[in-house]
């Protein structure tokens, strides 16, 4: 008879990257969601829709254990923008008893082609920013100034396009938030180029015929912006998975997504040692077998994905200084 894996884990999560910067003199505990694509009737696909709700549940009430100064997401809340699925993510994260902040996804924004009336962009800002900012946003959390970039664009910007960028207006605002912030921890939904250059690794070794998602235009002047103040973290979403890269002096961390494999979110310590990022799952063995099955027989692409995904875990942790 084969004996039953240990299920259990540890309390905390997984370590899936311990960092020098940035640092506090007081701990400061954030959770992070990526990509929940929360959807209330759809079903199938690689992103698992008929189970978003289910993920989101299972983050909330685990986060609202953990003692956390703040929930962050960077991005992709819903399916594609629609205002119901924005206003059940919102009945589910009620029970948050941190605050809850957001920058938008690709999916979050208009597109062309939409059959759908979005949630507007101005109603974004006024629920998921602090005190209604906008873009980019600062908030103090604990002892850490996290910034905010909408990368993701608006009925006007990106419109036609799943790309990103982050337009000169924006980099503006951005480079005076930074100037004033003695410990920077920048959110983006998009990749910096760094990043995005595993995905066409990934598809050089191993699938040819992978799709690359869409990448940030122009990416150089918010790098410059983001070294020129010696930013220590960026945290993106996007690709799905758990990942690590360095743009310059910049290092990116990829969260992983609730809504497919590998389900979870990752708790955010930062001390006076240092950060310790945490892999938590949001689903059981069996949930997480389910989530890879669907994602890596869903198509080429996402079978790419997938496996970038499960060597990622396997090298856990990504980083350890």
């Amino acid at each position: 008879m084969v004996s039953p894996l240990d299920r259990s884990g540890p309390p905390a999560g997984t370590l899936m990257a311990r960092l020098d910067r940035p640092r506090t003199a007081d701990s400061t505990r954030v959770a992070v969601i990526a990509d929940p694509h929360l959807s209330t009737g759809e079903a199938g696909t690689s992103k698992l829709f008929d189970r978003t709700e289910e993920h989101v549940a299972a983050a909330v009430t685990d986060i609202a254990e953990r003692d956390v100064d703040a929930t962050l997401c960077v991005g992709d809340i819903t399916k594609d923008g629609e205002q119901w699925n924005f206003d059940r993510f919102d009945e589910i994260a009620a029970d948050l008893d941190a605050p809850f902040y957001s920058i938008p996804g690709n999916h979050d924004v208009p597109k062309e082609g939409y059959d759908h009336e979005n949630l507007p962009m101005a109603e974004f800002e006024a629920r998921y920013t602090p005190d209604g900012q906008g873009f980019p946003f600062h908030v103090a959390v604990g002892g850490i100034d996290v910034i905010g970039v909408n990368t993701a664009g608006t009925d006007q910007l990106l419109y036609d396009s799943h790309a990103g960028t982050v337009p000169e207006a924006q980099l503006g605002e951005l480079d005076d938030l930074l100037a004033d912030a003695d410990t920077p921890l920048v959110l983006a939904h998009h990749n910096l180029p760094a990043m995005s250059e595993q995905v066409h690794e990934h598809k050089q070794l191993a699938e040819p015929d992978m799709f690359v998602p869409p990448e940030m235009d122009d990416p150089e002047p918010f790098v410059e912006t983001l070294e020129r103040n010696d930013v220590p973290l960026l945290l993106t979403g996007h690709l799905h998975m758990p990942s690590a890269a360095t743009q310059g002096s910049v290092r990116e961390l990829m969260m992983p997504t609730t809504c497919s494999f590998p389900q979870g979110y990752c708790l955010v310590d930062v001390g006076p040692e240092g950060i310790e990022v945490r892999f938590v799952p949001v689903t059981d063995f069996a949930g997480m077998v389910a989530g890879h099955r669907e994602r890596s027989s869903d198509s080429v692409t996402a079978r790419g994905l997938t496996g970038m995904a499960a060597v990622r875990l396997a090298q856990f942790p990504l980083i350890e200084e």
